[in-house]
């Protein structure tokens, strides 16, 4: 993964209505994508790929806090760590507690209340009740560098200073919290040690399990058809929205091509009990929709079901932007060109 991360930055963007840019998905899996670009499947298993169109991404989404609203952007940058717009990264910042452990919205439901912009140097939070928090993105290198945990492994943070730690603090009114950020220098956590049975070995800052989380609306959208209580996009946090294919339809992706970017599939992303958090409110329910979820699960490449643990849902499938990225020849459309 290290190699990978010296690669140069690719850009994932907005197309002109009248030239769209065209995605693709490679013989082995699944990619991912940008908005107004589409998506291709693959056609032909051999040495000599062809590519299928599968759909088109809707919107892209940065999270810059980790559990905090996101940012919808018409452009991003794919890195090894994740998408990024400008200088502002995804999933970059994260709440901590004085020892140490990182924070979500699992344990302090509020954050999902903490909208952010931005501009070139400075990310603007705000929150009910509280004045606005103008945090400059770029953190002096002589503030306390944190040792922090999350989910049992050690990573580690940058401290934001004293003013972000009293506004999350204030905010939340439960214990003191303290703000920090990621560095590309500093120690992400391995994929490997996330999960020992993932083939790719990548790092990762402040997400979860991987730098990119995708879904479609179609999946959403047949979700909430078995729900009385309608959920948001927003209620399950992805980076890249897919529009144009069938539900569940990411589930059997593999490598996806967007457009000069190739992404490979990692796993499917197993929902936890933050998805139950209203993003609106900020009050967790605890049940939906996990308790429809875990009623039906489609398996990979069938229509047949599976009563199964609502946290190993498969219709949220996340990518690892980190390997494989290349470039096509502009002109090719329809054959992914051998490395």
């Amino acid at each position: 993964m290290g190699a990978v991360g010296s690669s140069p930055l690719v850009r994932l963007g907005l197309s002109a209505p009248s030239r769209p840019r065209w995605l693709g998905v490679a013989a082995l899996g699944l990619a991912a994508v940008a908005l107004g670009a589409v998506a291709w499947r693959r056609a032909w298993p051999r040495r000599r790929r062809r590519l299928q169109q599968v759909g088109t991404v809707a919107r892209l989404w940065l999270y810059p806090v980790k559990s905090c609203k996101g940012v919808p952007v018409s452009e991003a940058e794919c890195t090894a760590l994740g998408l990024r717009c400008g200088h502002v990264r995804d999933r970059f910042w994260t709440v901590i507690k004085e020892d140490g452990h990182v924070v979500t919205a699992r344990q302090e439901h509020r954050l999902v209340l903490v909208s952010i912009t931005h501009d070139d140097n400075c990310l603007v939070l705000r929150a009910p009740g509280m004045d606005q928090l103008v945090l400059p993105i770029k953190v002096p290198s002589s503030n306390r560098l944190h040792n922090c945990r999350m989910f049992g492994l050690d990573t580690q943070g940058r401290d934001c200073g004293d003013e972000a730690a009293q506004w999350f603090t204030s905010f939340l009114k439960t214990e003191a919290y303290r703000l920090v950020q990621f560095e590309k220098n500093l120690k992400g956590r391995r994929s490997k040690k996330i999960f020992s049975s993932v083939a790719q070995d990548y790092e990762v800052a402040y997400p979860d399990c991987s730098p990119i989380l995708v879904i479609s609306e179609a999946s959403l959208t047949d979700l909430n058809t078995r729900m009385e209580k309608k959920v948001k996009m927003e209620n399950f946090r992805p980076n890249i929205e897919v529009t144009g294919c069938s539900a569940f339809e990411e589930d059997t992706w593999g490598d996806l091509l967007i457009g000069d970017v190739e992404m490979k599939k990692v796993l499917a992303c197993g929902r936890c009990i933050l998805t139950t958090v209203d993003p609106d409110t900020g009050v967790i329910d605890r049940k939906e929709p996990l308790e429809t979820l875990k009623r039906f699960q489609h398996l990979e490449g069938t229509d047949q079901k599976l009563n199964h643990h609502s946290t190993t849902t498969t219709w949220a499938s996340i990518y690892d932007s980190a390997l494989a990225i290349f470039t096509l020849d502009t002109d090719v459309l329809v054959e992914l060109r051998m490395l």
